[in-house]
């Protein structure tokens, strides 16, 4: 096989384990000329311009049971003390925790922490292992062993106890975030009582990500599904060559993931647009290999009771885009179902990227969850 067949080879078939995978969870710049290097300049125009994941807090390191380096990030609120049981800071102020989806990385929740700093509100970011400033850890196998959303869950443990010692939290996932939150919940049922004073879930699943078909025919999406495996084995032993195969297919590699980013992907800024690929783009393809096998396999119904089992006030919120076809609505609402007294929100014409896409309104739902989440008594822990 010659370089250049190689190359696209790989280029396409990652493409397919990046949709399939829900790596199709950002954006292409708008195509705003048919020429390549016109593009590719608009692209580095918008790189430039736009203010997106530059938002910056107090850096820190949390070690995983493996030892993998999770870097996370606090943002301190500016009031120094807040009366007791509000949102925002001093020693009984919450702590919102956010933990990103697949192929993305803390930087994503951009307008949310922007929001969130306006309100003073005390907020920890984290890069999920092999995602943004995170490590990868040992690579058992070689390098090609599969990442569980179990170690996830145990990598959220550690940031919690590294970045919030003590006092209440409110637990806030998208995505491959959300499912992180629901086996931590399950591992760590103890702490969720007596810690976790709310929780949030976006654009997220707890089973069944098996039977997604992205809108394609199913039957095509089922050999898709027996092949994928070993083709991502393939090319995350020669990332090299799969990068150079996904750079050399990138505009076809771009459209296909604005298919499947937003509901709307025309009325979305061009800047908000190419942030999202950008993050995309981050992320190594031996990352997206490894960690493609956790989907399939993930199942969290049960780890939901712990949710469903506490105090009858606590807030809960399930947010879902309707034309959402990576994690369609359908997995919001089996979650909702799970936890009937949560929030249950669906937002027309939204996509997966859902926080980019109606970052206003994720934000403001948010910060209705966050009004709630301590009752006036309730005492530090």
């Amino acid at each position: 096989m010659n370089w250049a067949r190689g190359a696209g080879i790989a280029g396409i078939a990652g493409i397919a384990g990046a949709a399939l995978g829900a790596v199709a969870t950002g954006v292409a710049v708008e195509r705003l000329t048919g020429h390549r290097s016109v593009r590719r300049q608009a692209r580095m125009t918008l790189d430039a311009a736009g203010p997106y994941g530059t938002l910056r807090g107090t850096p820190g390191t949390a070690v995983a049971e493996d030892g993998t380096e999770l870097y996370y990030e606090i943002d301190e609120p500016d009031v120094p003390d807040v009366p007791d049981g509000q949102p925002g800071g001093g020693a009984r102020g919450v702590t919102v925790v956010f933990s990103h989806g697949y192929c993305l990385s803390q930087d994503v929740w951009h307008f949310q922490r922007a929001a969130l700093r306006e309100a003073g509100v005390r907020a920890v970011y984290w890069d999920q292992r092999g995602h943004g400033r995170s490590g990868w850890g040992p690579a058992p196998g070689g390098g090609s062993a599969p990442v569980s959303i179990g170690l996830l869950g145990r990598d959220l443990r550690a940031v919690l106890d590294a970045a919030v010692p003590k006092g209440p939290v409110v637990l806030v996932g998208h995505s491959m975030g959300g499912m992180t939150m629901m086996t931590f919940a399950g591992q760590f049922p103890g702490y969720v009582a007596r810690r976790v004073r709310g929780a949030a879930f976006l654009a997220t699943s707890a089973g069944g990500l098996g039977e997604v078909t992205y809108g394609l025919p199913a039957p095509a999406v089922r050999a898709a599904r027996r092949a994928l495996p070993a083709v991502l084995r393939a090319l995350g032993s020669r990332p090299a060559l799969a990068e150079r195969g996904r750079r050399a297919a990138s505009d076809l590699y771009a459209g296909l993931i604005r298919r499947y980013a937003f509901g709307q992907p025309r009325q979305v800024d061009p800047g908000v647009a190419r942030f999202a690929e950008r993050l995309i783009e981050s992320v190594p393809i031996d990352v997206v290999a490894r960690f493609y096998p956790a989907f399939a396999a993930h199942d969290a119904f049960a780890d939901l009771a712990v949710f469903d089992g506490l105090s009858a006030g606590l807030p809960l919120l399930v947010l879902a885009g309707d034309r959402d076809e990576i994690t369609p609505p359908a997995h919001s609402e089996r979650i909702a179902a799970r936890l009937p007294r949560a929030e249950s929100v669906t937002l027309p014409g939204a996509g997966h990227l859902v926080l980019l896409e109606r970052p206003g309104e994720v934000s403001a739902r948010l910060a209705a969850l966050l009004a709630r989440s301590i009752p006036s008594h309730e005492p530090a822990v």
